[in-house]
């Protein structure tokens, strides 16, 4: 997995940031649960490396990029992190309903100062905004995740949805109700895994 680092040439800050998101990870999953128990030993390849890949697939001239049931961060925190160096001007935003879970993200912000803005609300609830690109990570199907993002997408948006075996199901069944192009890149980490890339979404006529 250090090949995947030296590959992406994130630098030793970004790396010294991310051990100490890491770190607060394993202190605050012991008050909150964060994420799941099984995950938590193998947390640098499980959730850091994980969401770390995903910077290879955001444009070059991305400027917004929302994140929509963050969690405990994964990927969108880890993003905004790394993109300091290849893209320093990328607002990065992470909507999270669940209180105590943005409360952990507000603090990873200050351990790490980044310059993340953190939404505690329902995504419903969201003032609809366009943006260059949307992240979601174990959050919902594809289907309902698509009708979640899209009043915040554009032809040109794109939507960086990873998945797990399952994926070929998913895409299936949200065809049913929705246009889009997809490209499909294996996951780096989960062998099992995929990421779907995903641009010029829009509803199937006659779909409610």
């Amino acid at each position: 997995m250090e090949n995947l680092i030296e590959k992406m040439n994130v630098s030793r800050e970004t790396i010294t940031k991310l051990k100490a998101y890491e770190k607060s990870l394993k202190e605050w999953q012991n008050k909150f649960n964060l994420v799941s128990n099984n995950s938590l030993n193998d947390a640098w390849n499980r959730h850091f490396l994980d969401s770390l890949q995903l910077m290879e697939y955001i444009p070059d001239d991305a400027k917004t990029l929302l994140d929509l049931g963050s969690g405990a961060g994964f990927p969108a925190m880890v993003i905004a992190i790394a993109s300091a160096q290849r893209l320093p001007d990328l607002k990065v935003s992470l909507v999270e309903s669940v209180k105590k879970k943005t409360l952990y993200l507000n603090a990873v912000r200050d351990l790490c100062g980044v310059n993340v803005n953190i939404v505690n609300d329902r995504i419903e609830n969201i003032d609809q905004q366009k943006v260059d690109v949307i992240t979601s990570r174990a959050m919902c199907n594809l289907t309902d995740l698509l009708k979640y993002a899209y009043r915040f997408t554009t032809k040109k948006t794109t939507l960086i949805f990873p998945k797990g075996k399952s994926y070929q199901v998913e895409l299936d069944n949200a065809k049913k109700y929705w246009h889009f192009d997809c490209k499909i890149k294996q996951n780096k980490i989960c062998s099992e895994g995929v990421i779907l890339l995903i641009t010029d979404l829009s509803p199937l006529k006659g779909v409610k």
